[in-house]
């Protein structure tokens, strides 16, 4: 598994959660790394991005609510999502933005109201 995502759940309108990645060193060190979702019936999207060092970058929709961060030493990626709404209800993935490689099983974030 080069991909792992994890920390999804259930929970309610407001809360927040904490989503990992960890990625194998080869496809982590120097990439820009990327959290996607897709809800139901809908293209994944891109939700945040963080460069090899620094450079964040939100979508509209998650400015404010969500922080994307990351370990290089653990070739962790993380999303730190605040306010959740139950628009935000997806399966949460992790990849380069760059040469994407197989995408993992993400991990469901549903958000109730």
């Amino acid at each position: 598994v080069q991909l792992q995502a994890s920390g999804g759940g259930l929970v309610q309108t407001g809360a927040s959660l904490r989503l990992s990645c960890v990625a194998s060193g080869s496809i982590f060190s120097g990439y820009t790394m990327g959290w996607y979702r897709q809800a139901p019936g809908k293209q994944r999207e891109l939700v945040a991005s963080i460069g090899p060092s620094s450079g964040l970058n939100y979508a509209n929709s998650v400015k404010g609510r969500f922080t994307i961060s990351r370990d290089n030493a653990k070739n962790t990626v993380y999303l730190q999502m605040n306010n959740l709404k139950p628009e935000d209800t997806a399966v949460y993935y992790c990849n380069r933005l760059i040469a994407p490689i197989s995408w993992g099983q993400g991990t469901q974030v549903t958000v109730s109201s």
